[in-house]
């Protein structure tokens, strides 16, 4: 049950559309299925706004759908990552409105999509080698209701690449960058951007680069203010964390202040319109 589900109930019931047995029932139902490997969240969607998300790697076919069998139940959506090709084969047989986005691999699968609300989350991959994590962020802010601006291939070795694409970077809510090697370009990105940023270390480069410990560390010692940065080849933290933030601008943009107008007092009409009071005697003298 997602905050809106739960805002839905509760609103048939004040309107008499529900009994007050249904809502009881809505509400106290366990929070956790049991299915002995495997113990699934659902009030995940009630507490955070998503469903809980399922990590493909190290599950069998078998697991994943179960657990998403579960999950689409209860809430309408799942989203499972780094998925294999049996896994996604499985999932298409019992489901066969599931998604295989397979750059990011990833597996989507909901009865209706999410209404994308305000404002957009820019993805930002130095090399098309960064690819596969930059489309897992990418179908992750996606997925959770966001309108997303993929732009690729926009390294440090060839800057003007970047610099072209600059005012679309620049106009987004969030901005996610994904880079191996030495990780120079979200450095780059943060002295260009106002805006919040999220690098993403990728494990994309020769022997030295320790499997992404290179980008991981360039990142976390970056000197561009206000650099956020996730684990190495975590695409989905990456868009999970976006949008959160893109959602909290969101909802600010919602609250609309008073207006300044409003706070002024009302003109009078011409019928409430007085004359003043005429003075009696002599005017006083102007000293």
């Amino acid at each position: 049950m997602s905050p809106t589900d739960a805002l839905t109930l509760l609103e048939r019931f004040r309107t008499g559309q529900v009994p007050a047995e249904q809502v009881l029932h809505a509400f106290q139902a366990a929070p956790v299925v049991d299915l002995g490997f495997a113990a699934v969240d659902q009030h995940r969607a009630l507490r955070k706004g998503f469903p809980e998300v399922i990590f493909g790697a190290g599950k069998t076919p078998d697991q994943v759908v179960a657990i998403a069998s579960e999950i689409l139940a209860a809430d309408g959506r799942v989203l499972t990552t780094r998925v294999s090709p049996e896994q996604a084969r499985a999932l298409k047989k019992r489901f066969s409105h599931t998604v295989h986005h397979e750059a990011a691999r990833c597996l989507t699968l909901e009865r209706s999509p999410l209404a994308k609300r305000p404002g957009t989350i820019a993805v930002v991959a130095a090399g098309t080698t960064d690819l596969p994590v930059a489309e897992e962020a990418a179908v992750t802010a996606d997925f959770m209701g966001n309108t997303v601006q993929r732009i690729y291939d926009v390294g440090v070795a060839g800057l003007h690449r970047l610099l072209r694409r600059l005012p679309e970077i620049q106009s987004a809510n969030v901005v996610i960058v994904v880079a191996g090697m030495e990780a120079a370009l979200p450095s780059v990105v943060g002295g260009l951007v106002g805006k919040p940023l999220i690098g993403v270390p990728t494990s994309v480069g020769y022997g030295s680069h320790f499997g992404g410990l290179t980008a991981l560390l360039g990142m976390l010692n970056s000197c561009a203010s206000g650099l956020t940065v996730v684990n190495i080849d975590n695409g989905f933290g990456a868009g999970y964390a976006a949008s959160g933030i893109n959602a909290l601008v969101a909802s600010a943009c919602n609250t609309s202040a008073p207006s300044a107008q409003a706070e002024l007092p009302a003109s009078p009409t011409p019928g409430q319109v007085k004359a003043a009071p005429k003075r009696r005697g002599k005017a006083a003298p102007i000293r």
